[in-house]
């Protein structure tokens, strides 16, 4: 296994496994009013595992497309992408604060934004394998919104 998936695998199961142990499930979370369309609880591993994994893919592409300044681009796009994608737990579950992470998953998909325009020039195949993560993204930031709205505080 060569270094770049190597690091690609490490930075996707470290985002899952950190993310997972930022969202632990109490009874603060259980008695939030959340919509119907909701999807249930178990799936939400299953596609972060999917979504990272593509992800990690997607910045092998890059950096086997990429010269030297373009590799240093992936490095930075999917490091800032690292950090906003850790804030976002910690912000709505230990600090039970939903409204906060209203807040944080604007960085979020703003950076993702940047990883499909940033890769794009580099990869094309990278930059679409990005597209499902943005769309998940969108998806967690409309329900993050109406579980704020339904849950005033």
């Amino acid at each position: 296994m060569n270094l770049p998936v190597l690091y690609a695998i490490l930075w996707a199961v470290g985002l899952c496994i950190i993310g997972g142990l930022m969202t632990p499930r109490a009874d603060w979370y259980a008695r939030l009013n959340k919509p119907s369309w909701q999807p249930p609880g178990w799936a939400f591993g299953p596609a972060w595992t999917i979504i990272l994994g593509l992800a990690a893919w997607s910045a092998v592409r890059a950096w086997d497309a990429g010269d030297d300044a373009q590799r240093r681009d992936v490095l930075i796009l999917f490091g800032v992408n690292g950090i906003f994608h850790l804030l976002w737990s910690p912000l709505f579950f230990k600090l039970q604060r939903p409204d906060w992470a209203l807040g944080e998953v604007v960085f979020l998909w703003a950076s993702l934004v940047a990883m499909v325009v940033g890769l794009w020039p580099i990869e094309q195949g990278a930059a679409l394998l990005i597209l499902p993560y943005l769309a998940w993204v969108s998806f967690a930031a409309f329900l993050n919104l109406t579980i704020v709205r339904l849950n005033p505080r």
